[in-house]
């Protein structure tokens, strides 16, 4: 582990009413998954709509959380993982974190090549709840992805309602 990353929070780009929080440098540590060989170097993301009068809320808490927890086993998390909370993010519904693509953002922002010729995985981490967490270790996720994409909700509202499945 080379240090601890960093979190920073982004507001007034391409996503009118949107403030976005990621990780600098998680991506100095290769990560592994569980279904693959390779090493992975990742930054998280997190996203929010900018109604909140005051304070970030507690998406930079949860990035650094996972962060952390992501360096000391050495795991990484790709599209389709599922991150449990420690506890309920305020408001009590959202239990856990959805690993996917940022597809908010143009699909140049998916990933990147770093000075050292590393690829960057840019890894959205989305809230949900514990009946969408069920879902997706029943159905797959393949099939919630297609639930967001048919319902369409707002993934940058971290109190929307749970997903209809």
């Amino acid at each position: 582990m080379q240090g601890s990353p960093q979190t920073a929070c982004f507001r007034d780009g391409r996503l009118a009413g949107c403030q976005s929080f990621t990780t600098i440098g998680l991506s100095r540590t290769p990560l592994r998954h569980p279904s693959s060989d390779r090493h992975f170097h990742l930054e998280l993301l997190a996203c929010e709509n900018t109604s909140r009068a005051t304070g970030y809320g507690p998406l930079p808490e949860v990035l650094e959380f996972v962060a952390r927890d992501l360096l000391a086993s050495g795991r990484a998390v790709l599209r389709g993982d599922v991150v449990p909370l420690p506890s309920p993010l305020p408001g009590g519904t959202m239990t856990a974190l959805y690993a996917g693509l940022p597809v908010y953002f143009d699909d140049d922002f998916f990933s990147l090549t770093i000075e050292n010729g590393s690829r960057v995985a840019i890894v959205w981490l989305i809230p949900i709840t514990e009946q969408e967490t069920a879902f997706i270790r029943e159905q797959g996720w393949r099939a919630f992805e297609d639930a967001l994409a048919l319902q369409d909700p707002d993934l940058l509202d971290p109190a929307r309602p749970q997903l209809d499945l």
